[in-house]
Formats: structure tokens, C-alpha cells, sequence
């Protein structure tokens, strides 16, 4: 359930900042949306001939005039007319017709939707598609017809202001009756009357922007990489919440993560210790009643003496390292000075110094890391005038006492214990 109501707090803030980035965008960076475009080229009927008449190869010549809309760098709608003229094969019948048309169409940046930007800022191509009407002129005969069309616009950028293209359209007619070269009368029908298109033109962008949106590119991310985005939003927020040490404080909160557990902790995760005699109030009253004079009040009287070698010896008195380290972390330096007074209090005591590591790694080198470990609290009791013969170095090597798949429980054995002789 916590996960559900972060996630959905998370796509909450999301879509709200991602909304006020795109409408910031357009705002104050914007981009033009209209443009103007006009091209000249050949025509080619491919049926619908009166027997007898034969079309050139190429019939010039063609002009199409459109006007562009862009509701975003990808889509968009055109409104455009085109005017086609038709004329004859060397040696056979003359004849004079022409064709007029108007369109809107459905106009998709190619170049965006493929991100041509990741390896061209000055090439481009549109795809185009839509339905209009048409009218075939000669020979004193007209003829109207419903067509649709389809093509692709190649774009190379000259300017912020200009581009010029070379389109290649495919246009059907319908309910055309009347032959390209207006001398007679076909049977109508459905969509059964082809003629090709190829022109070469500019497109002229309009607006007080920099850019037009067919060279924009919006940083709109995939919804996918939002999800995942998003889910390790709310695992790095998990992580943050985690308590190794139950103790009602989050780790990142806690200055003594690794604080004995069921003990009374301040807001900053530290076991409340009020007599500051280096053991924690409710463990020292637990500890008084389990295991010395019910009636001693402190862990300072002869009974309380042997409470604290018992306590040492259950590993209460604990110092932690880092993973793949031989020095104490600073929060754990306190055992190492609970160890030393003890010491300094019973003269006659000695202490063997266990050192363990987790079972990351070779046990080889879990053994001498382990160690080490145990080597370095040595030392720096000998620098606190402690002799070095009341001090007796064990290596454990791997402790296995925890699941090797948990960072947080292998942290607990990244230690050094202590044993009172």
C-alpha cells in the first residue's frame, strides 16, 4: 500500500512538472507552426486515354500551392490546390486538357517521428495524405471527380526560413469519365485512375519564432522510461525509509545505526545511556536483574563488575567497519573505549580480540581482512598504554550467521567482539 501511494504521489509531481515544462517550452522557446509552399515539376497519367491518343512521358508541367499547419513537431494538417497540365506524345493527335484540384490533407514529420536529429540537423521528410475534389478541362468538356492522394515531401534545410523540397504524389480519382486527354468519355467508377506527380519547390516558414516545427525537437521522454523513471524514484525513497537496526529511526537519520535492539534510542538513534557508564540504561537494568545482585543499582559495584564481563563476552560490546575495511567506522569507536576502560579498571583482566568479515569474497582473504581488523583495535589499545600480553588477537574469518544476499545483515558481522579472560 506505501509503495501505491508513492508511486501515485510521484506520477502525481511528474505529469504536474512535465505539463509546466512543455508549456514553458512553447512559451518562451516556442515554435512557428505555419508555413507556405509552392513547387513546379512533371505529371505522368497512367491510364484513362482515349484510344488513338498516347500522353508524354512526362507531361509539363505541374504546380501545386499549399498552406501548412503544424499542431506539433510531428503532426499537422495541409490545405493545398494543384494544377496539372496534360499534353501529347511526339507524332500522334494533338490534344489540350488540364487537370485542377484542392486537398486537405494529413501532414506526419517523418524526420521527428524516425529523430532524423541524431544524425542530420539539415535533412527532413514529410509524409502526406488526404482527400479532396477535382476537375478534368478540355476539348469544351469538363468533368468533376472526388480523389485521394498520398506522397512523401524530401526536405533539405537552407534557412530557419526556408526549405527546399522534391515531392513524389500519387493521386486516384473517382468518378472520373472523362480521359486525361478530354477527346472521350471512359466508363466511372470507384478509385480507378492513376496520375503521378513529381515537383521540386520551397517551403517558406512563417512566425516570429527561430524555428519551424518541422526542425524541433521536443525532449518528450518515452512513457516507458517515465515508468522506470519513476519506480526507481520510489526505490531510492524505500532505501531512505529502511531502519537496519529497528529502532524507529531511518538509517539516514541514524547516528548509531547499529544501536542494540529493543533498547530506548533519542531522536538521533542513540541508546539512551544516562548514568554514562557505556552501557544502555534498559539493557543495564535487564542485565542487573538476569545476571548479577538484584539489589546493585549500578554496573560500577563488584557485581556490576561481572554484569559488564558478561555483557562484553555475549558481544554487546561490539565495533563495526565498512565493507572491505580494517578501520572502525567513527560511530563504532565507543566498544573499542568501553574495552579500554574496562581494562584500565581490572588490571588483572585480559581480552581476546575477535575479528570476523561477511562472506563477500574469498575466504582467504575474508580470513586476513578479519584479521586485520582485529590487529588494528589491538594497536590502538597499545597506544592507549594497554600491554600488549593481556591482549590475545582471534581471527573468526566469515561469519555465516546471516543471509549472504542482505547488505544490510552482512553489515552486522563486519566486526570486531570481544572476550574477557
Amino acid at each position: 500500500m506505501k509503495k501505491t501511494l508513492l508511486t501515485l504521489a510521484f506520477a502525481f509531481a511528474i505529469n504536474t512538472i512535465s505539463a509546466q515544462t512543455e508549456t514553458i517550452e512553447k512559451k518562451e522557446i516556442g515554435f512557428n507552426q505555419w508555413s507556405v509552399e509552392l513547387s513546379g515539376g512533371f505529371n505522368k497519367p497512367q491510364n484513362h486515354v482515349t484510344p488513338g491518343y498516347a500522353l508524354s512521358v512526362l507531361s509539363p508541367y505541374t504546380i501545386d500551392l499549399g498552406v501548412r499547419y503544424m499542431f506539433n513537431n510531428k503532426f499537422g494538417l495541409k490545405l493545398d490546390g494543384g494544377y496539372n497540365h496534360f499534353s501529347e506524345m511526339n507524332n500522334t493527335p494533338s490534344f489540350d486538357s488540364k487537370y485542377y484540384r484542392v486537398d486537405l490533407q494529413a501532414v506526419a514529420n517523418l524526420g521527428r517521428i524516425m529523430s532524423f536529429e541524431t544524425w542530420t540537423n539539415t535533412l527532413g521528410l514529410l509524409g502526406h495524405a488526404g482527400f479532396g475534389t477535382g476537375m478534368i478541362k478540355g476539348n469544351g468538356k469538363d468533368d468533376n471527380v472526388t480523389n485521394f492522394l498520398a506522397g512523401v515531401t524530401g526536405q533539405i534545410k537552407l534557412s530557419n526560413r526556408i526549405s527546399l523540397t522534391a515531392d513524389f504524389t500519387t493521386i486516384i480519382n473517382a468518378r472520373q469519365e472523362l480521359n486525361f486527354d478530354a477527346k472521350s468519355k471512359s466508363p466511372g467508377g470507384g478509385f480507378n485512375s492513376i496520375l503521378y506527380n513529381g515537383t521540386v519547390g520551397l517551403t517558406i516558414y512563417l512566425g516570429k519564432n527561430e524555428k519551424h516545427a518541422d526542425w524541433v525537437v521536443l525532449d518528450n521522454k518515452k512513457t516507458e522510461d517515465k515508468l522506470i523513471e519513476l519506480e526507481k524514484r520510489v526505490a531510492d525513497l524505500e532505501t531512505l525509509s529502511n531502519d537496519t537496526d529497528r529502532d524507529g529511526v531511518v538509517d539516514y537519520l541514524d547516528v548509531e545505526p547499529n544501536s542494540i535492539g529493543g533498547v530506548m534510542v533519542d531522536t538521533k538513534g542513540r541508546a539512551i545511556d544516562l548514568n554514562n557508564n557505556g552501557v544502555p540504561d534498559e539493557l543495564e537494568s535487564y542485565l542487573t536483574k538476569t545476571y548479577g545482585d538484584p539489589t546493585a543499582t549500578s554496573l560500577k559495584s563488584e557485581s556490576g563488575s561481572e554484569l559488564v564481563k558478561n555483557l562484553i563476552n555475549k558481544g554487546y560490546v561490539t565495533t563495526y567497519f565498512d565493507f572491505g575495511k580494517s578501520t572502525p567506522t567513527n560511530v563504532s569507536t565507543e566498544g573499542i573505549d568501553f574495552i579500554l576502560t574496562y581494562l584500565r579498571n581490572n588490571p588483572t583482566a585480559s581480552v581476546d580480540i575477535i575479528g570476523h568479515a561477511d562472506e563477500i569474497g574469498r575466504s582467504a582473504y575474508n580470513d586476513k581482512l578479519s584479521t586485520a581488523r582485529a590487529n588494528n583495535v589491538k594497536n590502538t589499545l597499545i597506544k592507549a598504554n594497554i600491554d600488549p600480553s593481556r591482549l590475545n588477537i582471534i581471527a573468526a574469518g566469515e561469519d555465516t550467521s546471516v543471509e549472504k544476499s542482505s547488505s544490510d545483515a552482512r553489515r552486522l558481522v563486519r566486526r570486531v567482539t570481544f572476550g574477557v579472560r
